[in-house]
């Protein structure tokens, strides 16, 4: 009968031994470990921006935690550690006056950088704790983007002609992606609208009259978006731009054609200097011979009359008589003279001799 009372007793014991061994581990794991919370395990930042990574802990401990950042990249670099937050040690020439660490663990980074990109691990310790508590978060930092433009090589062109390229460029703006808009609606990579992988550049092949519209491109990253000036696109019709080219072609011919008809070259012809050449000449016109009469020559394509006049001895008998007669003085006493000259062939003058 002892013995089968015994019996309960041994395993009530080992029962509450089982418990309380259970009861102190589970204390044990709340005094001697340090927790620590996240909020938000992505950040975004800017160049030139700040960003705060953000962590809580707790512990049973009243001594100041030990906290340590690091960075990973392709190998860890610490970024910085303290002693709640007094520093320890001398701060990376890259971080130095850009770190603030706050008693909870928290750190802020001052005037970001592209380099500050990457994921970031924090450790806090406390001495009288065994376990470490250790959290993670990734920052991501960029860069605003400028406004886009359009570059393509031609804005106005021939209906179903050959294909046409539109590139959305930009000078600032990291990790962006791309997006197409015709006429305000977008654009969607279909058969005759290509896009490259990134969507950066917009092909259209076998151009329509319907392509004729407004086009513009927006460039997103994690911390901005903008969108570029719409362009126009203008497309011809094949039958409109035949009209064009005929109706200029046919002006300019007209053109050409008034003016070789209106155009005459100017000559100018020198005529070498000559002296002019004078004969003068008297007789009366009474009594000349035959041979008297003027003979024409020719000079350097110019008529000259060349006269040769012979003066005869008149009998004055005859001249007494013939002014008895009755006859005019003025016509028996009168002798015909003229000049010869290149510019005047013949120039006659009276002359009287008394």
């Amino acid at each position: 009968m002892k013995a089968e009372k015994r019996a309960p007793v041994k395993i009530k014991f080992i029962i509450k031994i089982l418990f309380l061994a259970c009861f102190g581990s589970f204390n044990a794991g709340g005094v001697l470990a340090v927790n620590i919370t996240v909020p938000k395990s992505l950040i975004r930042g800017t160049v030139g921006g700040e960003a705060v990574l953000s962590v809580l802990y707790s512990s049973f401990s009243l001594d100041l935690p030990v906290i340590k950042w690091q960075l990973e990249k392709e190998k860890s670099v610490t970024v910085v550690q303290s002693i709640g937050t007094d520093i320890i040690g001398t701060l990376r020439p890259e971080y130095r006056d850009r770190i603030l660490v706050f008693e909870n663990g928290t750190l802020l980074l001052h005037n970001l950088r592209l380099s500050d990109d990457g994921i970031y691990e924090v450790e806090i310790s406390i001495t009288d704790d065994t376990f470490t508590g250790e959290g993670s978060i990734t920052l991501t930092v960029d860069e605003s983007i400028s406004r886009p433009y359009i570059h393509t090589a031609a804005l106005s062109v021939l209906e179903l002609s050959e294909n046409i390229t539109l590139n959305c460029s930009h000078d600032n703006g990291t990790r962006t992606s791309y997006k197409w808009f015709k006429g305000g609606k977008p654009l969607a990579n279909v058969t005759r609208f290509l896009m490259s992988p990134d969507q950066k550049v917009l092909t259209i092949t076998r151009v329509l009259m319907a392509d004729d519209d407004v086009y513009s491109c927006e460039v997103e990253n994690p911390v901005s978006v903008m969108t570029s000036l719409p362009i126009r696109l203008t497309v011809y019709r094949r039958s409109s731009l035949y009209i064009i080219l005929s109706t200029g072609g046919i002006f300019l011919l007209i053109t050409l054609v008034t003016v070789c008809a209106c155009w005459t070259p100017s000559k100018k012809t020198k005529h070498p200097s000559r002296k002019p050449l004078s004969r003068v000449s008297c007789h009366s016109p009474s009594s000349h011979t035959g041979d008297e009469l003027p003979k024409r020559t020719k000079h350097k394509g110019i008529n000259a009359v060349t006269s040769l006049y012979v003066l005869q001895k008149k009998d004055p008998s005859r001249d007494d008589s013939s002014m008895n007669s009755g006859g005019s003085p003025s016509e028996l006493d009168s002798m015909l003279c003229f000049t010869n000259s290149p510019k005047k062939p013949t120039s006659w003058s009276t002359h009287r001799y008394i």
